[in-house]
C-alpha cells in the first residue's frame, strides 16, 4: 500500500507529466539521430536554452500571481540595444551602460504594473501596448539596424556571459545564472512569506486582500521581476552573439509563456512550479534542437509546440479534476 500510494502522489504532481515528456523526448531524439547527446550538440543547448529560460523563471512567478507579461519579448532586445547604444557611443563606461539597461527594464515593469493593479486594466492589454512601445523604441534607436558592437572583454562581460568547459562541454554563465535564479525563486515560491502572498493573490485576490496581503504591490513587484530579467537575459545574448538587434527576442513572449505552461503553472493563477519550468525550458529548446537534427524543417516546429501544450493542458486538467475528487 505503501509504494501505491507514493506512486499516486508521485503521477499527480504537475511536475510528472512534463519529466516523462522530457524524458521520452530524449529516447526518441537519440534513437532517431545518435548526434542528439553529443558533447557538441549538449554544448550548443547550453548555450541558447538558460537565456529563454531566466525570462521563463520571471514569467512563472507573475503567471502564478494570475498576471502574464507580453512585453518581455521586446524588453530582451530594447535593453541590449539600449546597453549596447550608450557604450558605443562613449556615453557611459560599459557597467553604467548595463546598470542603465536594466534600470529601464524596472521602469517598463513598474508601468506594466502600474496600469495593472492601478488603473484595473487587463495585463494582456497593457502588455501588449508596451510591447509595442518598447520594441518600437529600440528599432528607432538603431534605424531599424543591428546595433555595432565592439567586442568588450572585461570582468563584467566574463561574469554575465563567460564560458568555460567541463569535460569537453562549453557551459556558459548564464547557466550557473539561470541555475542560481531558479533556486532562489524556486525557494521563495514554495518556503517564503512572499511565495504564500503570491499563491494567495494568484488563487483569489479578493481574499488575500482581505487577509491582509498588498496584492496591488505584490503584483507591481512581480511586474518588474519579470521585466528585469528579460532585460538581463537579453543583455547576456548580446555579450554571447557580440550583436544588439533591435528585432532580438520577437516571438519569445509566447515561446515562454508556452514553457511556463508546459511546465505546470496555471494561467489563471494560484499554482506555480518553478522546477515545472526548468522543464518546459527543456521540452520545447530540446524539441526545436531535435527536429532540425531528424531532418524536420525548422518550420514545423510550432506544429510541435502547440499539440505538446494541448496534450500538457488535457494532462494537467486531468490531474486537477483527480485532486478534487481526492484519488
Amino acid at each position: 500500500m505503501g509504494l501505491i500510494s507514493f506512486l499516486k502522489k508521485l503521477t499527480a504532481r504537475s511536475e510528472f507529466g512534463p519529466f516523462v515528456l522530457l524524458v521520452v523526448e530524449f529516447i526518441v531524439f537519440t534513437a532517431l539521430e545518435p548526434k542528439f547527446v553529443s558533447v557538441t550538440n549538449i554544448s550548443n543547448l547550453l548555450a541558447f536554452t538558460p537565456e529563454l529560460g531566466i525570462i521563463a523563471l520571471g514569467m512563472t512567478m507573475l503567471m502564478t500571481s494570475g498576471e502574464f507579461d507580453l512585453s518581455v519579448g521586446s524588453v530582451f532586445g530594447f535593453a541590449a540595444v539600449v546597453m549596447w547604444t550608450l557604450y558605443n557611443e562613449s556615453v557611459t563606461p560599459f557597467g553604467v551602460a548595463c546598470l542603465i539597461a536594466l534600470a529601464l527594464a524596472v521602469v517598463v515593469g513598474f508601468a506594466n504594473g502600474w496600469f495593472v493593479t492601478i488603473l484595473k486594466i487587463p495585463s494582456f492589454l497593457v502588455t501588449l501596448g508596451m510591447m509595442l512601445v518598447v520594441r518600437g523604441s529600440a528599432l528607432y534607436l538603431t534605424d531599424g539596424f543591428p546595433q555595432r558592437i565592439w567586442k568588450t572583454d572585461n570582468l563584467l562581460t566574463r561574469l554575465i556571459a563567460g564560458d568555460f568547459c567541463i569535460g569537453g562541454i562549453r557551459i556558459h554563465a548564464t547557466v550557473l545564472w539561470f541555475i542560481l535564479i531558479a533556486a532562489i525563486l524556486g525557494y521563495v515560491l514554495t518556503q517564503a512569506k512572499l511565495g504564500n502572498w503570491i499563491l494567495a493573490v494568484g488563487g483569489n485576490s479578493v481574499s488575500a486582500l482581505a487577509r491582509g496581503v498588498r496584492v496591488g504591490r505584490t503584483k507591481i513587484m512581480l511586474f518588474m521581476l519579470t521585466s528585469v530579467l528579460a532585460a538581463f537575459a537579453g543583455i547576456a545574448s548580446s555579450i554571447r552573439v557580440q550583436t544588439a538587434n533591435p528585432n532580438s527576442g520577437t516571438g519569445y513572449e509566447l515561446e515562454v509563456i508556452a514553457m511556463v505552461v508546459i511546465g505546470g503553472t496555471a494561467l489563471t493563477g494560484g499554482r506555480g512550479t518553478i522546477i515545472g519550468t526548468i522543464l518546459g525550458v527543456l521540452i520545447l529548446r530540446s524539441m526545436r534542437n531535435g527536429i532540425v537534427m531528424i531532418g524536420v524543417p525548422g518550420l514545423a516546429y510550432n506544429i510541435f509546440i502547440g499539440a505538446i501544450i494541448l496534450g500538457m493542458m488535457a494532462l494537467h486538467s486531468s490531474l486537477e479534476r483527480r485532486h478534487h475528487r481526492g484519488t
